[in-house]
């Protein structure tokens, strides 16, 4: 018998006992965090995985299909113009209205088709971190110092975290050059213009199905909303039209799915998410029974589905076991959290960094939870830490980059995010605290 190893599951079993025999049910604390994680998962399930990761899984999957991996080389890749790979890399939060789960699935995407680790890293924290929306109404509500400081940050964050893990891990990312250099061409099966207009039908969907509310009842960004349903109409309409004359999907497949669509959107206006859940059904089956390469598409895609969905709900259930939901307890006390960052020290910018980096923030939700934190005494460096930290990351979404770079490659992007938002808190905290 291999003592050393029996041991070893020995010393777990005692553990686990122990853990069950001390667990402190019937404590009001941990209840009640157990409650809010079912809450929070709940709130989550209905808020975002339909409405946000679907839609995402999808983008994700047809860029394993229908984007060739020498384009995605070309202006993301190891060899790329670096200017460029990191501009459009930086920016692409400007369109993507999402939060640091949904662009999960269109970072892995782009990273495993070829993408540099630097352009990949940086596009993964610029995508939640750089929301038009999120920006305008952290300016409104916590100051245009605020809101201009974190638009800035995020987009210097993102470049420098991206040349940072590509300086980081450059041996790594030659070898992976190299294994891509030697791999043949592949054909192009249609013109670039025909897959830009796919791909911007199916990010139009993702971003309006979420458009938020604005605080006012006019203007713009009202009218928007007013109409969010039936604009992301407008692009399934013409996603559907393009798998049809482009993509050789058959007619009558795709027909069959927006029929259905349609009445339930006439039957129940008030309820669009159910049309929206039978589109997406639909658009499963059709492509799931294709054998051409929308077979292909719905195989990518659920192999998306099936590595980060699990995760992700687990990480959702701890986070609000941990930390509850706005305005609710769980384990840690809010009281602990609000102490801890106030002024503007060091530990109070550290804090709030590593704090912000483990909790999870839906799209907008975190300038009321700041407006709060502020109000009970917390200062604005460790605020713009915050900010600059908690959306690009959460506790659900390290579990799934570990699933695509590695343990290593996650806890350095982990470090640098939390460092750098320390830096830029203290430093912001210095001139405007």
């Amino acid at each position: 018998m291999n003592w050393k190893k029996e041991g070893k599951y020995l010393l777990l079993i005692i553990a686990v006992f122990l853990g069950c025999f001390y667990l402190p049910v019937g404590t009001a604390r941990f209840d009640n965090a157990v409650i809010e994680a079912f809450h929070l998962v709940k709130w989550y399930a209905r808020e975002h995985v339909l409405l946000c990761l679907v839609p995402a899984f999808f983008i994700a999957g047809a860029i394993g299909v229908f984007v060739s991996q020498a384009s995605v080389m070309k202006y993301l890749g190891p060899k790329a113009n670096k200017a460029l790979a990191y501009g459009v890399a930086a920016v692409s939060g400007t369109v993507l209205a999402v939060c640091s789960c949904t662009i999960l699935p269109l970072f892995a995407g782009i990273y495993k088709m070829g993408a540099g680790l630097g352009p990949a890293t940086a596009f993964l924290y610029s995508g939640p971190a750089i929301n038009v929306l999120a920006i305008i109404l952290t300016a409104r509500i916590l100051g245009p110092e605020m809101g201009i400081a974190r638009a800035v940050g995020a987009v210097v964050f993102s470049v420098v975290i991206g040349v940072s893990m590509a300086l980081i891990f450059r041996k790594e990312e030659k070898a992976k050059l190299a294994i891509q250099m030697a791999m043949p061409p592949e054909e192009v099966k249609r013109p670039l213009w025909q897959t830009s207009l796919y791909f911007a039908a199916m990010i139009g969907i993702l971003v309006f199905a979420n458009w938020g509310k604005p605080q006012e009842s006019t203007g713009v960004w009202a009218a928007i909303f007013t109409a969010k349903w039936l604009i992301t109409s407008g692009f399934a309409v013409a996603l559907a039209l393009m798998l049809i004359f482009w993509f050789d999907m058959r007619a009558w497949k795709v027909a069959a799915t927006a029929v259905p669509v349609a009445i339930l959107a006439v039957l129940l206006p008030d309820q669009p998410l159910i049309s929206f859940t039978a589109g997406f059904i639909g658009l499963s089956i059709v492509t799931a029974t294709d054998r051409g390469e929308g077979g292909a598409w719905f195989a990518s895609s659920w192999t998306f589905a099936k590595q980060i969905l699990p995760l992700l709900l687990i990480g959702v259930l701890v986070a609000g076991a941990l930390l509850g939901r706005v305005g609710y307890e769980g384990l840690i006390p809010s009281e602990w959290v609000a102490r801890a960052v106030g002024g503007n020290s060091l530990a109070a910018n550290f804090f709030a960094s590593f704090a912000g980096a483990f909790m999870y923030f839906a799209t907008l939700t975190e300038v009321p939870i700041l407006q709060g934190l502020m109000g009970n005494g917390m200062g604005k460096g460790p605020a713009l830490a915050l900010l600059l930290a908690g959306p690009a990351l959460s506790l659900p979404s390290m579990l799934v980059i570990n699933t695509v770079l590695g343990l290593k490659k996650t806890v350095v992007f982990v470090v640098l995010v939390i460092v750098m938002a320390t830096i830029s808190g203290m430093l912001f905290g210095m001139f405007f605290g």
